[in-house]
């Protein structure tokens, strides 16, 4: 089938890279130019492990291709999916949802045979709605069908989620679209993969709500390990023991310094004000999204309570500054808020991350990055681990407290074992753990 891409971003050139390798026929399009550009010349204009190679693997096979043109490029699409960002609004929290009804106007003016427009765009209820009036006053009814088509890939692994999927939701009533979404989704039908249809609406909720329900996982265990440091429990051990009841399961259990990323922070907030909108508050979100905010600052003041609760003048090494591993992404990272905070407490910030310090420089000015995890620890009082990118896992922590001058290690991802950090000489502070 044609299909075009409508936003070469995160979703949109993960979205059609894996339904080129598919064997669609799929153009991404974007309104930036040095963004097209690159991804002519193969430059990703994100780190996702694999991408670069399944890019230039479907361009080599004339399957995948690039434009800034969205009117040639969807003319004669079977399919166009949505995929634009939809960024909290600056002021109110809702979702902006500016681009997708930008791109919803060009489709209308473009489009010149039946067409399934696509919303892979996280979107509040409604949203389908909506893009349908904006084509419907310029197409005639019968030349197009909107669908809602939620994206559920985690950044580092969002390849591998797409290619096996745990559920793809097609949210709409119209059986032509069905029969279309079908056959886009074959090779994963054939796989076995569980296709969810549903009402339009329906779908756009299911996204909030799946997203909502991580957080809320991630921040209960958060709180979890703050009550178990003051009773003397192990976080750790109670996250097992909860997690292999298969009613709760165990992903999303592992305390740490809270969630950020491009989806959760503005995707709790969206739905929050849906909520609020319609008169029917999430009370359990609306506590979720204030207890992670204060979490993030709270991290930064445990590492000051580490170094004995003053730090003006010390140097304290952050390792890790993306959200999490296998990403560059530095949205709503904690990394932000621990480093502003140990800033204006007077302490001196180093940083080391393997992907993430390009974006971190411009969002933490005052933040001097180094080349490895040595150097950013070199004559550190404090080292930090605040993401648990792999090379972390695996430090010298030997040679680690030869280079610093302190010795305090607080490990905000649980990734050592307390006994072995011990007998490096390096004090150790971990999360939810009785030390």
């Amino acid at each position: 089938m044609k299909l075009a891409m409508i936003g070469s971003g995160y979703v949109g050139l993960v979205s059609g890279a894996c339904f080129a390798d598919f064997g669609h026929d799929v153009v991404c399009v974007d309104k930036d130019e040095t963004k097209i550009s690159n991804l002519n010349d193969n430059i990703m204009p994100i780190y996702e492990p694999g991408l670069a190679d399944l890019v230039k693997r479907n361009v080599d096979a004339e399957r995948l291709s690039f434009s800034t043109d969205l009117a040639a490029s969807v003319k004669d699409c079977d399919a166009i999916f949505i995929a634009v960002g939809t960024p909290s609004r600056r002021g109110d929290g809702h979702a902006d949802l500016s681009y997708v009804y930008a791109a919803s106007e060009e489709i209308a003016d473009s489009i010149s045979k039946p067409t399934v427009v696509i919303t892979k765009s996280t979107v509040p209820v409604g949203t389908g709605d909506e893009v349908e009036m904006i084509l419907g006053k310029k197409q005639p009814r019968e030349r197009f069908s909107v669908v809602s088509n939620p994206e559920f890939l985690r950044e580092g692994a969002a390849i591998r989620d797409f290619k096996r999927p745990d559920r793809i939701i097609i949210g709409t009533e119209d059986d032509w679209a069905k029969d279309v979404m079908s056959e886009i989704y074959r090779p994963l039908f054939l796989n076995e993969s569980p296709i969810l249809f549903t009402g339009r609406r329906t779908a756009e909720l299911t996204k909030y709500a799946a997203n909502a329900f991580l957080a809320t996982k991630i921040t209960f265990i958060n709180e979890m390990a703050d009550l178990c440091e003051k009773v003397g429990a192990d976080v750790q051990e109670v996250s097992r023991g909860i997690g292999l009841d298969n009613r709760i399961g165990a992903k999303f259990l592992h305390a740490g310094p809270g969630y950020g990323g491009s989806c959760f922070p503005k995707d709790t907030l969206a739905l929050m004000k849906t909520a609020q909108d319609n008169d029917s508050p999430v009370r359990i979100v609306e506590a979720v999204v204030q207890v992670n905010e204060q979490r993030k600052r709270a991290m930064g003041r445990k590492v000051i309570h580490a170094l004995g609760g003053d730090v003006r003048g010390k140097k304290v090494a952050l390792l890790g500054l993306t959200f999490k591993p296998n990403t560059d992404d530095m949205r709503d990272a904690p990394s932000i808020a621990i480093a502003q905070t140990l800033t204006d407490a007077g302490a001196v910030v180093t940083a080391y991350d393997p992907e993430g310090m390009q974006l971190a420089k411009e969002i933490m000015p005052t933040v001097e990055m180094a080349d490895n995890s040595y150097n950013a620890a070199k004559d550190s009082d404090a080292v930090v681990i605040v993401t648990e990118w792999d090379a972390f896992r695996a430090l010298d922590l030997k040679k680690l407290a030869l280079v610093m001058k302190g010795n305090v290690l607080v490990d905000l991802r649980n990734i050592y074992n307390p006994s072995e950090v011990a007998q490096t000489g390096l004090i150790y502070t971990s999360v939810g753990r009785n030390q």
